[in-house]
């Protein structure tokens, strides 16, 4: 710590200590601020796989459901990055999360295939399957 937040002095004080960290008072303009407190990080993994599957056209809720992290970081994320999801509304995305095994049967029937986009994406040790499908009315 080098200077007060508020005002960059570098005239500060101990000031007691709040849930285990220590809490300093700056000399010059009297502002209480503590330090040591890391944010949360997020592995680059699961923010490049939210991204991904808000282009595929998930919502927020459902990527986390699936990746279980916060609605609100992959929103965030989405406004940070400015990622604009392209618009078409002939088709619908649907997805489900299968193991190896799994995913080998779906491949095997050939009606699963037929008429849709299929994306296989690696998500920690299952794979889901995105598939688009027009809507039916």
């Amino acid at each position: 710590m080098q200077a007060c937040p508020n005002c960059q002095s570098e005239r500060f004080i101990k000031a007691g200590i709040i849930k285990s960290r220590q809490r300093y008072k700056c000399k010059s303009c009297g502002y209480f601020f503590t330090v040591g407190k890391l944010g949360k990080q997020i592995d680059n993994y699961y923010v490049n796989k939210a991204l991904q599957l808000y282009l595929e056209g998930l919502t927020y809720r459902e990527i986390e459901r699936i990746l279980g992290v916060s609605h609100v970081s992959v929103m965030n994320w989405v406004r940070k990055y400015n990622i604009k999801r392209p618009y078409n509304s002939e088709y619908h995305p649907t997805y489900k999360i299968l193991n190896q095994n799994e995913l080998q049967e779906y491949f095997q029937k050939s009606e699963n295939i037929k008429g849709a986009g299929v994306l296989v994406t690696e998500l920690g040790d299952k794979f889901m399957l995105i598939k688009w499908e027009r809507f039916r009315e």
